[in-house]
């Protein structure tokens, strides 16, 4: 980590990067084709709105990565449950026959994993590029991840 990295706000220098990952409810491989690029624009669109950079991203199936660098002044609780709140909201009225899969409009499962990146991002950053390739390879000898 260099110098650079780092980020300033008006009374504060920081350095702030999470790995976060969450999944549909049921974890139903429905984040596929089209679906899957409204959900990436999506994230995209409230990230650049609550001033979040996403360094890494990947949509998959059953689940989202994302390398994020989160100012201090944001609690990562709140930007997690913004960001599948409104996707979650948005979805549904974009794709109205996801109310029967999803009732009470609930489409993201509640939880979510969260670490700090430090020393291992390159690591983390590799393992979220190459998440995609993993997936296909697990597909093609017919294993569930």
């Amino acid at each position: 980590m260099e110098l650079k990295d780092y980020r300033t706000s008006a009374h504060a220098t920081w350095y702030c990067k999470y790995h976060v990952v969450f999944c549909p409810k049921y974890r139903h491989r429905i984040l596929r084709g089209r679906l899957a690029v409204q959900v990436r624009d999506m994230i995209r669109q409230l990230c650049q709105w609550k001033g979040v950079d996403i360094e890494e991203g990947h949509v998959s199936s059953d689940h989202i990565h994302l390398c994020l660098v989160v100012p201090p002044k944001l609690a990562l609780a709140n930007l997690v449950g913004t960001v599948k709140g409104k996707t979650a909201i948005r979805l549904f009225q974009k794709v109205p026959k996801l109310r029967k899969r999803y009732w009470g409009q609930h489409f993201w499962a509640r939880g979510y994993f969260v670490s700090t990146v430090g020393v291992d991002e390159e690591t983390i950053k590799e393992y979220i590029r190459n998440q995609e390739m993993k997936e296909k390879q697990a597909e093609q000898l017919g294993m569930e991840l």
